[in-house]
């Protein structure tokens, strides 16, 4: 970047010399407060200019207001550096754009586009210049590099996971699975039969492949993938209401990441909210009591919480045979994609923790009409809304013209295709997230025990807990061991994420904790060194 913006001038080389960013500006001494009361208060040589740090100057013993009366006829003027005089910024020591880009590109965190480099420094330039017509000093690489550092820090990149939340969504939710990431590389890099029949060349349908799999996992009769749970449910209202009634249980009127609201997503479908029971109780009598002229009955995953106590709720099987007593559709949202409750894959019983998650098999084995559910929570695939249940309910979802809008490209379904066939092959064991959930207690004791010992006195091993995360499985948590680190957390914290790449623990009583079922196990070392040093 220096060779295409590499002009030479006065200001850069005091900035060289001066061996930092930003050393266009002098660094300014501070008037004592006794000083600044005997000032006179007029124009920028009066108290509020030392009180915003301003520099004395050396003037010898001419008094104070005789150094005043200087800086006001003259108040940018430059005074020799050399000679150890600090003085203000005018405008003819305003670096170039150029000049300026070039300094911020070694001095960012991470690389930025140089376009995007000469907008910021044009930009800090205008300001900075606008401070000293208005009798401020301003640093314009200080302006640039606080507007570039959040854009270079959200630039997004990998980042490894000690928080020991499976699925955090604030770090993309589920990793795929090898195959799938490298298969949807391949495609995304090349075309691929997205919607062609490779038998007869005719025009294909989006999806059939994919449909096929999911209608044989689940017992479906048709399936439909769209971009996201939330869309899967705006189109199942959109398509199956008509605009009427549609009942939920005041319970279950959820809220989730984003301020992301059923009540107005059921308004965005245009379906109308009837809300039934109370907070903590519903019984069936309470849809019943609100049937005359309800298009649909809809059931929500409670997905980030749990009502607990004087509670009472209606099932899927109840509210199934509801809807088909009055010819209504049901929806059941369950958000989290549990395939199946049995968990075949993982080769013995089920882990405690899924006892109260409903599956995808079962729920539409109760007779639901729609099934939906998310492609990146349980079943540990790509972000999707994947809808299941009878033919002519998904037939009237995928002819709805908000299907267009909603529906996924063609690197995701693919990737969407090599997880799912991952658990029709029997495979679905080495998916990342039930791998991390499966990894036994003896593997992360061994592997705790040896960052420990790394990272020295510190640190200890302690019993704690994993989380399945997203809204999944909403209070129920996964033995773990974890890493206890004592010392400055906020320090220790701050070092892990601005390492290369990125690491994020979690902060817990004064403390750091780094637990291991989602971290990488080739890493181990690195995160120990990392720790160990910040710890001096």
């Amino acid at each position: 970047m220096r060779q295409l913006f590499g002009r030479n001038n006065t200001t850069d080389n005091r900035r060289l010399q001066r061996g930092k960013l930003g050393s266009t500006l002098p660094r300014h001494k501070r008037c004592s407060h006794d000083c600044r009361d005997n000032h006179d208060r007029k124009g920028r040589g009066d108290a509020d200019a030392f009180a915003n740090g301003e520099e004395e100057g050396d003037f010898g013993d001419r008094s104070h207001h005789e150094q005043d009366e200087e800086r006001l006829s003259k108040p940018h003027e430059r005074e020799d550096t050399q000679a150890g005089n600090l003085r203000h910024m005018e405008l003819r020591d305003l670096p170039g754009v150029d000049s300026l880009a070039a300094d911020l590109a070694e001095q960012l965190p991470y690389p930025l586009p140089d376009p995007v480099v000469i907008e910021a420094a044009r930009a800090a330039i205008d300001e900075a210049r606008q401070s000293i017509l208005g009798g401020d000093d301003a640093d314009p690489a200080a302006i640039a590099i606080a507007a570039l550092t959040p854009l270079a820090t959200s630039r997004p990149r990998r980042v490894l996971n000690a928080t020991g939340v499976l699925l955090h969504t604030n770090l993309g939710r589920a990793p795929l699975p090898p195959a799938a990431a490298a298969a949807a590389a391949e495609h995304a890099v090349g075309y691929q039969n997205l919607e062609i029949d490779l038998a007869t060349g005719a025009r294909g349908g989006r999806g059939d492949y994919a449909g096929r799999l999911l209608q044989t996992l689940t017992g479906a009769e048709a399936a439909l993938v769209v971009n996201n749970n939330a869309g899967a449910l705006l189109l199942a209202l959109a398509a199956l209401s008509g605009g009427k009634r549609v009942l939920v249980s005041r319970g279950e009127l959820i809220e989730i990441g984003g301020s992301f609201r059923l009540p107005n997503l059921m308004a965005a479908s245009g379906a109308e909210l009837v809300e039934v029971g109370t907070t903590n109780r519903t019984r069936l009598e309470d849809y019943v009591a609100e049937t005359e002229g309800a298009a649909a009955i809809l059931k929500v995953h409670p997905s980030n919480y749990r009502v607990e106590g004087f509670t009472e709720d209606v099932g899927y099987a109840e509210l199934a045979q509801l809807g088909r007593k009055l010819g209504i559709p049901f929806i059941a949202d369950i958000g989290s994609g549990l395939l199946d409750e049995r968990a075949p894959w993982l080769g013995g019983p089920p882990p405690s923790w899924l006892s109260e998650e409903p599956g995808v098999r079962q729920t539409v084995g109760l007779g639901t009409t729609v099934t939906i559910f998310s492609g990146d929570k349980l079943l540990g695939g790509p972000q999707a809304g994947i809808a299941v249940g009878d033919r002519a309910a998904i037939t009237a979802m995928r002819k709805h013209p908000i299907a267009r809008a909603l529906r996924i490209d063609g690197p995701t379904q693919t990737a969407l295709v090599e997880t799912l066939e991952l658990y029709a092959t029997d495979q679905g064991a080495t998916i990342p997230f039930w791998a991390m959930a499966a990894m036994s207690l003896d593997e992360l004791q061994a592997r705790s025990e040896a960052v420990a010992m790394q990272i020295g006195e510190a640190a200890e091993v302690v019993d704690s807990h994993s989380v399945p995360g997203a809204g999944s499985v909403p209070g129920e948590m996964i033995p773990s061991p974890a890493v206890r680190v004592t010392g400055n957390a906020d320090k220790l914290w701050n070092a892990l994420i601005s390492a290369s790449p990125p690491v994020l623990a979690r902060r817990k009583e004064g403390a750091l904790e780094l637990d291991l079922r989602t971290f990488p196990a080739g890493n181990d070392d690195r995160l120990a060194s990392i720790v160990a040093e910040a710890l001096g």
